[in-house]
């Protein structure tokens, strides 16, 4: 008998995608299954190409009419298992009408209160719904060593598996037509610059002075003549479009060639704009994400958030705040210590390594992307 699974997780982004790492463990546990996941409107591009995701549903938990119209959905089936990874009220009290065999995550309980499961109290005890409170609860985050992908291995008794993106024949296409446009040689490193964080975290990102500063570093340090130097490709969402323009222009300016990936990519056409890349410096963003999903190397730097729960899977390098107050998810947490020497070392171990296959720029690229 096929057993239905549910997976509930609607935002962010970012975390919708790395959560597909659950997939391939769950699917194998529950063999036969079938895996429905409900996510927010803006993530569906996210998990519908997954070949693991038979359907996906959408809940937008700012709309009445759209929780009405998911619960109706949901209402008539009956799920061997729930997996409930967002701690909205809404989400746990829709979850908390369904009809399943096992639930694992937010829910409410008899009194409406909300709750979350024991079996995944490794994560939620770190969360805003934590039941020790918030001090204990950033006490334990900063002491966390384990990876998100490992936490929920180990709370779904699944094995660790990785995320995957899998980019649809237009976003290859597109992802070809723009290197071909711009002669993205292969022979030529292809550096991504992915380093703002929207507009909330100021502290994840770096300025727009240390990006083209770290750049000019990068390219003293490696060959630079125009046949065979670095190219820098700057990327990054519509709320970052005026300082990825002072980007393109200080890079210019620096004599460095740079290529403007734009601000206004659909998520799987962005998804393969990174996949471009010999190496990506990012911030903790859909970008690294992305990224991981399709095995292309990072360099990734932390301040306000943990670089404990990221997984690389082996493929690039976290370079974290030394500041005290590290891991303290704060919008203006000190990130001074995330200097260009630190960065720009990392970056070279990463472009040295000689195992590593450089990105063909062609659109298969992106099928590096594993489920396992």
């Amino acid at each position: 008998m096929t057993a239905e699974i549910l997976i509930v997780k609607t935002a962010a982004l970012g975390d919708v995608l790395r959560t597909t790492a659950i997939l391939p463990g769950l699917s194998e546990r529950h063999a036969p299954c079938r895996i429905t996941w409900l996510t927010a409107p803006g993530a569906v591009d996210l998990v519908r190409t997954h070949p693991l995701v038979d359907e996906v549903l959408t809940c937008d938990v700012r709309s009445p009419a759209s929780l009405t119209q998911a619960r109706a959905t949901l209402a008539a089936r009956r799920f061997a298992r729930v997996i409930s990874l967002d701690d909205e009220e809404p989400l746990c009290a829709l979850v908390a009408g369904l009809s399943s065999a096992s639930l694992s995550g937010a829910t409410l309980d008899a009194r409406g209160a909300r709750v979350y499961t024991d079996d995944v109290a490794p994560w939620f005890d770190m969360g805003l719904l934590s039941r020790f409170g918030k001090a204990e609860a950033d006490r334990l985050k900063i002491a966390n060593r384990l990876s998100q992908p490992a936490l929920y291995a180990a709370m779904l008794g699944i094995r660790l598996g990785r995320p995957a993106l899998e980019l649809t024949p237009e976003a290859r296409a597109f992802a070809a037509g723009f290197a071909a446009r711009h002669e993205l040689d292969r022979h030529r490193p292809l550096i991504g610059l992915n380093t703002g964080a929207g507009g909330r975290w100021t502290s994840k990102q770096l300025s727009v002075e240390r990006t083209v500063d770290f750049a000019r570093a990068l390219g003293r340090a490696l060959p630079h003549g125009s046949q065979d130097g670095p190219r820098f490709l700057v990327l990054g969402g519509e709320s970052e479009a005026e300082r990825n323009q002072a980007i393109v222009a200080g890079l210019a300016e620096a004599g460095l060639a740079v290529v403007d990936g734009g601000t206004r990519n659909p998520l799987l056409e962005f998804a393969g704009l990174v996949g471009l890349c010999d190496l990506l410096l990012t911030s903790d963003s859909l970008a690294l994400h992305m990224a991981i999903a399709q095995a292309i190397p990072v360099v990734a730097f932390f301040a306000p958030t943990s670089a404990a729960e990221i997984e690389l899977y082996g493929c690039g390098e976290k370079v974290q705040s030394t500041a005290p107050d590290y891991c303290c998810y704060r919008p203006d947490a000190d990130n001074t210590t995330l200097t260009t020497e630190r960065l720009v070392a990392a970056a070279l171990r990463q472009l040295a390594e000689p195992a590593r296959p450089r990105s063909p720029r062609t659109p298969g690229a992106q099928d590096r992307a594993g489920g396992g």
